[in-house]
Parts: structure tokens; C-alpha cells; sequence
């Protein structure tokens, strides 16, 4: 493969909006040209806060490692779900977002529908082969008025979209590297997840793929722990 054709394979035209539900949209290709940029962006991020698979409350250690970039990033261990403006591991503040990120996220949720975003939060998720998100709802934030943005990377996967109970049958998406979803008003407390994911290779990001996900948190102090 020559190299124009590798890069072309990175960058997919991007295509119009895909509307999942109400206020929910898939973006396919919106961050592809950027792609290269995002992925280079988080090795000073990584340096800073390495990747750790994160334990629920439960006690049950997820398969999926995480970090997090921005004014505080989302944690979870046996005290609970939470932001905390400082890395536990190392009691440092999260690394800054880098302006790419956030200028992207704003300007995916804007073609969204959602003008005026400014995410201050950026949680990375690194999955490898059978690594999976179980359906969830992104709670934590105390002020769901701001949509979700996330954005795939590497590897494809399957994004499961559901409703507002946990029992709802999701819709099942291909999600390919470069397409980002958007999700708020009606829909921003959906459930939602990702399938396990399939082995592969991908020029990008090798046998992972990256999911970066952006959100309005409320930051008055570490937020207080939920449990569910």
C-alpha cells in the first residue's frame, strides 16, 4: 500500500448527519481529517496520566483502560462514580485539554444541534479485543442541559444506542474511525455501550481503538460519589 492510499483509507469523506433519535446524531467521518492530530495529541496526555482499568463499586475491574484530559475527569472505584478535578493515582491535576479537542467537540455537537458547547471534560477510553462498555447512562455530570460528543478511533466498533430504561432493546451502529455521535436533549440520558471488540489492525491506532468522549461537568468541588 502506498502511502496516499493509507492516508486516504485514515480520511473518509465525511457524510450527512445520520439522526439516531431525537437530539441524537451520528456524524460520520466529521473528525477523519483530524484523526492523525487527536491520536498524536494524547502521548503528552498518556505521559502525564497514564491509561488504568478502573474498578466500579462493585469491585468488578473494567476491561476498558481510561484516562482523562480537561478541568476534571471521570472516576469510578469503591467510593463510586465521580469527577475529580486531580488524578487519584497521582494527586496531580488532569493534563490540560489540548485546543484541538475542544474545538472539535464544539464544533461536532454545534453541527449536532447543540450550539455553544464547551466541553471542560475529556474522558479517553482505550479498548482492546473483547474489551466492552456495558449499557450505561452518563449521569454524573449534574447539569444535563450540555450534550455527550464522542469520538472513535482505530479500530471499528459497535455502539449500542437505547432508551431512557436499561431493559430497552438498543439500536446496534458501526461505528468506523472519524465518525463521531452527539447525543442530548431528549435523548441525553439514553443508555448506551459498545459491543466487545472484534480483533483487527488498524494503520491508525495498531490493535486498539480510542474513544474520546467530551462533557459539561459541574465543578464546584470533586463531585460527591454516586453509586449507580
Amino acid at each position: 500500500m502506498v502511502m496516499a492510499d493509507l492516508f486516504s483509507e485514515l480520511e473518509p469523506e465525511p457524510q450527512p448527519p445520520e439522526a439516531l433519535g431525537d437530539g441524537a446524531t451520528l456524524l460520520r467521518g466529521f473528525a477523519a481529517a483530524e484523526a492523525r492530530d487527536l491520536v498524536a495529541a494524547l502521548g503528552s496526555i498518556t505521559a502525564a496520566a497514564p491509561f488504568r482499568h478502573m474498578v466500579t463499586p462493585g469491585g468488578h475491574t473494567m476491561s476498558v483502560a481510561m484516562t482523562n484530559c480537561g478541568d476534571a475527569g471521570w472516576v469510578s472505584d469503591r467510593g463510586g462514580y465521580r469527577y475529580a478535578t486531580r488524578d487519584p493515582e497521582s494527586g496531580r491535576a488532569w493534563p490540560e485539554m489540548p485546543t484541538i479537542f475542544h474545538d472539535l467537540a464544539a464544533r461536532a455537537a454545534a453541527a449536532g444541534g447543540f450550539g455553544g458547547f464547551s466541553a471542560n471534560s475529556c474522558l479517553i477510553n482505550r479498548y482492546e479485543p473483547k474489551a466492552r462498555m456495558s449499557l450505561h447512562q452518563d449521569k454524573d455530570e449534574g447539569d444535563f442541559s450540555a450534550p455527550i460528543v464522542s469520538i472513535s478511533l482505530g479500530l471499528p466498533a459497535t455502539f449500542l444506542f437505547g432508551g431512557m430504561k436499561r431493559s430497552d432493546r438498543p439500536q446496534r451502529f458501526r461505528l468506523e474511525s472519524g465518525d463521531v455521535v452527539v447525543w442530548g436533549g431528549a435523548t441525553r440520558m439514553a443508555y448506551h455501550g459498545v459491543a466487545p471488540l472484534a480483533a483487527g489492525e488498524s494503520p491508525l491506532t495498531g490493535g486498539v481503538r480510542i474513544n474520546l468522549t467530551f462533557r459539561r461537568a459541574q465543578l464546584v468541588a470533586d463531585s460527591r460519589p454516586s453509586q449507580t
